[in-house]
């Protein structure tokens, strides 16, 4: 048997969906009613604000993204590694209309609150500090290119994958990540 979803858990999971879709203004209570099936001062029992209900988005799916991460087998090869992560990050695609929720935010960065900025920039930091570990462990190994300090090469990593997530979903291609992988990845 499966266990039963909350209201909350409900409204969390769609509202993610929505901001992955859409961007911070893209959606209302309105919008998540309807989806739910409850009125808009149920959600409001939940989350008082919008500002609330999105740092408690980023707040889980942060925890989702960094948790699958530190899934990623410590043994594996750093191109191994990075083939783990291009694949995690695939899967925010869905179906090809939808990028990373941090990024998505980023984009609308002027419209949110101080707390949903720095639980984004918080995001994007864990992700640009595991692959800096990653891109230190592929240029040791000679499995990974690596020509900068694994830091500034992490950052511009991270950018080429959040990049590639907007023009994937442009083109409706998963490819694009897979380009980004294979630029980093010494040819064998």
């Amino acid at each position: 048997m499966e266990p039963t979803t909350t209201v909350r858990d409900q409204i969390l999971d769609h509202a993610i969906t929505l901001m992955m879709l859409r961007g911070y203004n893209g959606f209302s209570y309105r919008d998540l009613s309807e989806l739910v099936g409850v009125k808009t001062s149920s959600i409001h029992y939940y989350f008082p604000s919008k500002d609330d209900l999105v740092l408690e988005a980023v707040s889980v799916y942060s925890s989702d993204i960094l948790g699958a991460l530190g899934k990623i087998d410590a043994s594996l090869s750093a191109d191994q590694k990075l083939g783990k992560y291009t694949k995690l990050f695939g899967r925010t695609l869905g179906e090809g209309d939808q990028i990373c929720l941090c990024g998505m935010l980023a984009a609308d960065i002027e419209a949110l609150p101080d707390a949903v900025r720095s639980a984004v920039q918080a995001f994007f930091k864990a992700n640009e500090s595991w692959l800096a570990k990653v891109l230190a462990q592929g240029a040791k190994e000679g499995t990974l290119n690596v020509s900068s300090k694994p830091e500034n090469a992490a950052r511009t990593l991270y950018a080429a994958y959040q990049g590639s997530v907007l023009a994937s979903r442009l083109f409706r291609t998963k490819a694009r990540l897979e380009d980004v992988e294979n630029a980093w990845k010494v040819s064998k």
